[in-house]
């Protein structure tokens, strides 16, 4: 098992944090190969929370060297608070977080045209962190990377171009006061020297891990339906948490790749604007939402709460490659008598062969449910998925036909020994 890609299989916030955490435990290197501070992985150790937002969430098991890769958009200041906040529990970074050098800097003039978007035009729903306009510098070739930071020159040179235009939109578009140049020069090269120590050639180093035989566990971050090709644009993310973006993302060759797992929460949970199909509304949705406490770990937005969507899981399934599943959250349905599964579309009276990315058929067909009995019992203290109720194990075998994915992780609460593993 090389290279072990986790991705997130809806829109995000399925857990992918936790079984990171948890498989983790059986691997040399986690690996992180998209999205910048916006992502908010959860882990829960015991008592103690821990919420990551770059680090990956290997990062709590002692034997694992963690990478950031060049396909993340790396805010230093971000992360330089999760290190302390590692620190301060203890933890060993030293050693044991290593950085791409390719790696693009979010950078103070793309925090503040990230949320002036957001106010003054179309309303995405994007956190606010700068990864939309980091990346659209990235493209554009006008970007700033970690490895800029090690020639003042050039640092100086690339800051002073970019806010010459930067400074020009903040005023003439928004009318707000012009960013100071040194200022900002000043302020990242102090960030370089907090964070030199753990800046290396990524690719190299993963490459030269997979020959001698290590394995990496690579994670994603958000959910295949926000990623920028294949999600529901333009309500997605700007980089590719789908499986395919680990490979640019880490710069490892796709022949690495041996596994993918989904993430699957056991409903549908969205974050932010965008068609939701089976979105419940009112008094179901706010229910829902309470019992699964699903506010945004990295926002402490409210999400939106909905109907598994076995439509949109299959399309998930066929653009990732995902081979078996790892079902989050199965606990938070056991206060429901009856449960509803989408298992199919309609569009104007005819039926939808696949999951529809463009916003206005999402947002005029109907799904088509099918309703399955509750099990009305906690299962946070359950050990063995034999010792699961009937009617639980039977809404996990529904799911597993209507998408054609094997269920071989089952999650129960938020803690790690809340996780039964199928096959054991």
């Amino acid at each position: 098992m090389p290279v072990h890609v986790i991705v997130g299989s809806q829109w995000g916030d399925e857990g992918k944090g936790k079984i990171v955490d948890h498989l983790s435990e059986h691997v040399d290197i986690v690996a992180r190969y998209q999205g910048g501070a916006n992502a908010g992985h959860t882990v829960v150790i015991g008592k103690q929370e821990y919420i990551l937002h770059l680090i990956p969430s290997g990062i709590f098991s002692e034997n694992v060297t963690c990478v950031i890769g060049n396909g993340v958009v790396v805010d230093p200041a971000a992360l330089l608070e999760e290190i302390e906040m590692l620190r301060s529990f203890g933890l060993a970074i030293k050693g044991r977080l290593l950085i791409s050098h390719n790696a693009h800097l979010i950078m103070p003039y793309h925090k503040l045209l990230d949320t002036l978007r957001e106010e003054q035009g179309a309303k995405i729903g994007t956190t606010g962190r700068g990864i939309g306009p980091a990346y659209i510098d990235k493209f554009t070739r006008s970007g700033i990377r970690i490895v800029d930071l090690l020639d003042r020159d050039i640092l100086c040179s690339k800051i002073k171009i970019n806010l010459e235009e930067k400074n020009k939109m903040l005023k003439q578009i928004y009318g707000k006061d012009e960013l100071n140049v040194d200022d900002i020069i000043e302020q990242y090269q102090e960030f370089d020297k907090q964070i030199d120590d753990f800046i290396t050639d990524t690719s190299y180093y993963l490459n030269n891990a997979l020959a001698e035989g290590k394995t990496i566990l690579a994670e994603g971050a958000q959910g295949a339906l926000l990623d920028i090709d294949h999600g529901t644009y333009p309500y997605v993310t700007s980089s590719n948490p789908t499986s395919g973006g680990a490979c640019t993302g880490l710069g490892i060759p796709p022949t690495a790749i041996t596994k993918i797992t989904g993430i699957v929460k056991a409903y549908t949970t969205r974050v932010g604007n965008g068609p939701f199909p089976t979105e419940l509304t009112g008094a179901d949705g706010e229910q829902l939402r309470k019992w699964g406490n699903e506010f945004g770990a990295t926002t402490g937005r409210p999400r939106r709460c909905g109907w598994f969507d076995a439509m949109l899981l299959t399309y998930s399934a066929r653009v990732n490659g995902i081979r078996e599943m790892a079902l989050t959250k199965l606990d938070v349905l056991s206060h429901l008598d009856e449960i509803s599964i989408c298992t199919g579309y309609r569009l104007n009276g005819k039926v939808l062969k696949t999951f529809p990315t463009d916003e206005k058929r999402l947002n005029n067909l109907q799904p088509v449910y099918e309703k399955v009995p509750g099990w009305k019992q906690s299962l946070t203290e359950i050990k063995h998925y034999s010792d699961l109720p009937v009617e639980a194990k039977q809404y996990i075998t529904q799911l597993e036909e209507l998408t054609g994915i094997p269920v071989r992780i089952v999650s129960v609460g938020a803690r790690r020994d809340q996780t039964i593993f199928k096959d054991v």
